[in-house]
Parts: C-alpha cells; structure tokens; sequence
C-alpha cells in the first residue's frame, strides 16, 4: 500500500510544472478590442432610407434606386434583400462592392390589388455591423375611381 502511495506522489510531482506563479503566454490570448476588430470592415451609407411615390393610381409599377456608398475599409457584400410583402421587391448588387464605392439597390413597387396608404419595408443583409439595414417605401394608392 505505501509502495502504490510513493508511486503515486512521485507521477504527480513528475507532471507537476515549476511556475513563478504567473500564467503561461502560450495558454492566454488577449481578447482583440473592439477597435481592432472594427478597424477593418465594411460599412453602408445609404444617400436615403425613406422613398414617397406620391400618389399611384391603382395597378401602378414604380421604381426607385437607393444609392449607397462603401464607407469601410473592407469589400462590401449584400448578401439578401427581402421584403414586407410580395409586391415589392429589391434587386440588389451581386458582387462586393470594394471600399470608397457607391451602388444602388433598385425597388420595385406594383400597387396593383392596394388602395390607401401604402408603407413596404426592405431588410438589407450586409457584412457590416449591425448586419440589418431597414429601407422604407410609402404613397397612397387611389383607385380608378378616386384619380
């Protein structure tokens, strides 16, 4: 029995490591502040977020482009444009969009079936922080009868 204690001390203390006390540099890394990681990324600024048609006469298709610009430092990549609804819909860049330049998401509004006021929203999804951009489109749809 003491035989199997002796043995037992001295594998711990073979495995035992002689410190000063202070942590190894190996086994901690330092987190990267937030300043490091935003130092490099892409970020969007867009010209506006908000778009009013006016006044659409029932069955209208419109349009409007929202004009960005890349004002990180890293490529920008759109990665989806949805939707509030199925009669608006946003065509987006499908490649990056390196840093300093500008591109556009085009929206497309058919008002067709709507009547009254009309408010579309569209989440844009980016490799920026936050990922989540919100666009908005509005106008009042008038039916036939009310142009």
């Amino acid at each position: 029995m003491l035989a199997v204690v002796v043995m037992g001390l001295c594998v711990l203390t073979a495995c035992e490591e002689k410190t000063d006390g202070k942590l190894s540099t190996d086994l901690v890394t330092s987190p990267k502040s937030a300043t490091e990681t935003s130092d490099k990324q892409a970020a969007i600024k867009f010209d506006k977020e908000e778009h009013d048609f006016g006044t659409l006469l029932q069955g209208e298709v419109v349009s409007y482009s929202f004009h960005f610009t890349n004002v990180g430092n890293m490529p920008l990549i759109v990665s989806e444009v949805g939707s509030s609804c199925g009669c608006t819909v946003g065509d987006y860049p499908r490649e990056p969009i390196a840093p300093g330049k500008t591109g556009s998401i085009k929206v497309t509004y058919n008002s067709a079936g709507h009547h009254g006021f009309q408010s579309r929203y569209l989440t844009v999804m980016t490799n920026t922080n936050p990922a989540k951009t919100t666009l908005r489109i509005k106008g009042k749809v008038l039916t036939p009868d009310q142009y």
